[in-house]
């Protein structure tokens, strides 16, 4: 499964994280394992419980690409699997750190004055052709509901 989380020691690499309010404090947080103590201390019990992890975040991981053309939050829920992935995964840790930077800078350039300024002309204009494709329509075709459909 993942020999890194096997062993966290000297030999663990640690990631400087900085708070949510942005204030400059930092803390550091280490890769690898965040299974408890006694179950690290059985290498058998240790692979069963990265065996577990992988199955739960799987089944979660797998029922968020479901949702994806289905009804429902797919992107969240995948995110979600990723963080049980996370509780033992390295590079599970390093995808969502990686992700949560991304989104943290794309936040950063939607409050940009310049940036909210484009994307609601974007819009406006995109309103304007569907709202003239959909006159072009009912002119041409008229409103026929479905279910008044002669056959």
């Amino acid at each position: 499964m993942n020999a890194e989380s096997d062993e966290r020691g000297a030999a663990a690499a640690t990631v400087v994280a900085e708070s949510a309010a942005g204030d400059g404090h930092t803390t550091e947080r280490e890769l690898g394992s965040r299974a408890p103590g006694f179950i690290r201390a059985s290498k058998v019990l240790h692979v069963s419980w990265q065996v577990g992890i992988f199955v739960v975040g799987l089944a979660v991981v797998g029922a968020g690409i479901v949702m994806l053309p289905l009804p429902g939050p797919g992107w969240l829920v995948i995110f979600g699997g990723m963080a049980i992935w996370a509780t033992e995964f390295v590079w599970a840790q390093l995808v969502l750190r990686w992700t949560r930077r991304k989104v943290t800078e794309a936040a950063q350039r939607a409050l940009d004055p310049k940036v909210r300024r484009r994307n609601i002309i974007l819009t406006a204009v995109g309103l304007v052709i569907i709202a003239v494709l959909v006159g072009i329509y009912v002119w041409k075709f008229g409103i026929v509901m479905p279910w008044k459909i002669e056959e």
